[in-house]
């Protein structure tokens, strides 16, 4: 199976999912975030570095629920520099949500 490259958009997503998990891990240590959330060590340290910028979703499932995040909360943090599409089309978020 040929993967395509990721595009700068996923690759800048999977960065800002990284750093949030970082931040909502804190103290906690990389090995015992991993293994209450069923994954290895390193495949936390390559989310959370953003080398695994796509990573599957029961796998963030299992992290966001150990680190006690919402989904929801997940994807607004992530998904919050992107563009938003609505009724009328894409269109760009205010700076202000940028910024937040």
């Amino acid at each position: 199976m040929v993967r395509l490259p990721l595009t700068p958009e996923e690759v800048e997503r999977g960065q800002r999912l990284g750093a949030l998990l970082r931040r909502a891990r804190g103290e906690r240590s990389m090995l015992d975030t991993a293994l209450a959330a069923g994954i290895s060590p390193e495949t936390l340290r390559k989310i959370e570095t953003g080398r695994v910028a796509t990573p599957a979703f029961p796998t963030i499932a299992a992290i966001a629920d150990v680190l006690g995040l919402s989904l929801d909360a997940v994807w607004a943090e992530i998904s919050g520099a992107e563009r938003a599409v609505g009724p009328a089309g894409p269109t760009h978020r205010s700076p202000e949500r940028l910024a937040s």
